[in-house]
């Protein structure tokens, strides 16, 4: 059928065997380039990938993952104010190609 999943894989199929704050990182990454061109503060973000306010090790991984993102240059946070590079975008379109 047109609505199976014709490889039977499943999104914690593809980070199986990955550190979680790759996967951590993986899924920040992939939110903000799906959200460009908004630029969304830290909290915003950490609000919208996991709505829990006070959940301290939720946010902590998000707020691990955009500093390690920006430390490689893939995610620019300036002013509290998350957004991607030129470099993560033009490597996801050409992913996306």
């Amino acid at each position: 059928m047109a609505d199976e999943n014709p490889t039977r894989c499943t999104l914690s199929d593809r980070f199986e065997g990955i550190p979680q704050d790759e996967r951590d990182q993986a899924i920040v990454l992939a939110f903000v380039l799906d959200e460009h061109p908004t630029h969304l503060t830290i909290p915003e973000l950490c609000r919208a990938l996991y709505a829990h306010p006070g959940d301290f090790s939720a946010t902590d991984a998000v707020e691990r993952a955009i500093r390690d993102l920006d430390g490689a240059g893939l995610l620019s946070c300036q002013g509290g104010v998350v957004a991607p590079t030129r470099a993560a975008i033009y490597f996801s379109r050409l992913e996306m190609d």
